[in-house]
């Protein structure tokens, strides 16, 4: 009887299941912590959210143009190490923004080999993932660095600074998150995302650039690691080489969670703005739990499949399909 109701019930719960999922998390980790939803917790899950926040919005642009991008955790590595690095060298004014440009050559790399070339993007970020973590490792001599005069830089502001009691992370993700939010739904280059991702073939005969959209959409996550990578310097002032290992997974999870599809053509800014959230509320409940950090995996692993499962589903119009 449970399975038919399922499955007459398919599209409704596929679509609104992650939902109910989140909202069942939520009172659970009420009721076994006093600490969960108080004010102060609440304010460092949001702040502490933001590095993959930001970085979550350039994938889900990637995305929706019907692509991956999973060297986004290798890239912010080399990002922060350079940054952090460059900072006593030759100081925070022109520290950024080479670690800027230096950035958007990764990706325009990316770029011009899914974009242009049009090779597999899963193949072609798992590969830079390796190379970039290569590059860190010859640039940085296997050592961590740090930023010798914590008291004497404004670079601590992207990290440590508040403005009227808001924390710049969260003022930094909150503003990004408006400005593509209105790019991807007002602007002509956000149809031509969605347009690409949604039917290369279609968008070709309609006169859209897909190969310079796939390039741009490369550019576009390489600049939010960047400013992820800002952040990150920022607040730790200073960076172990390893530092963006496993990034790529929460991001995923993040933007899978907000109901990006994997197949492109679909997706949504604030909602990933959502799925960032609900899977840093679900991750703040295990720690004050008590759970290693290992659990966290595990649970954003269970996360991702049961997202990818239900994005399936809805697309399907039911939960589960007989095998052939």
């Amino acid at each position: 009887m449970l399975l038919t109701r399922l499955k007459a019930g398919g599209p409704a719960i596929a679509k609104q299941g992650i939902l109910v999922a989140f909202i069942l998390f939520m009172i659970a980790f009420s009721v076994m912590s006093d600490r969960f939803m108080s004010a102060d917790n609440i304010m460092s899950v949001f702040r502490q959210s933001a590095i993959i926040g930001v970085i979550a919005l350039g994938v889900t642009i990637v995305v929706i143009g019907g692509n991956l991008d999973l060297s986004v955790g290798s890239m912010l590595s080399f990002a922060t190490v350079l940054v952090v690095d460059l900072h006593d060298k030759i100081g925070p004014e022109l520290a950024i923004p080479v670690m800027v440009l230096a950035t958007l050559c990764l990706g325009a790399i990316n770029g011009f080999l899914i974009g242009i070339l049009r090779l597999n993007s899963l193949i072609v970020t798992l590969g830079m993932l390796s190379a970039i973590q290569g590059l860190v490792l010859i640039y940085s001599g296997g050592q961590n660095v740090d930023i010798v005069d914590h008291s004497g830089t404004w670079f601590a502001i992207f990290g440590r600074g508040a403005v009227f009691g808001i924390a710049t992370p969260i003022i930094i993700f909150g503003v990004m998150a408006l400005v593509f939010h209105i790019i991807m739904t007002t602007m002509p280059f956000g149809r031509k995302v969605y347009a690409v991702g949604g039917n290369p073939t279609a968008s070709v005969f309609s006169g859209i650039p897909r190969s310079r959209v796939v390039f741009t959409t490369y550019l576009i996550s390489a600049l939010c690691v960047a400013v992820a990578a800002m952040i990150l310097g920022s607040r730790v002032m200073g960076s172990q080489n390893n530092v963006g290992q496993g990034y790529e997974l929460q991001v995923l999870a993040a933007v899978i969670l907000g109901g990006t599809s994997l197949l492109g053509g679909a997706g949504s800014i604030l909602k990933t703005v959502l799925g960032v959230l609900m899977l840093a509320f679900i991750q703040n409940g295990l720690i004050l739990m008590g759970q290693p950090y290992y659990t966290q995996w595990l649970v954003t692993w269970v996360v991702i499949i049961v997202a990818v499962w239900l994005d399936v589903a809805a697309k399907r119009g039911r939960l589960f399909s007989p095998i052939a």
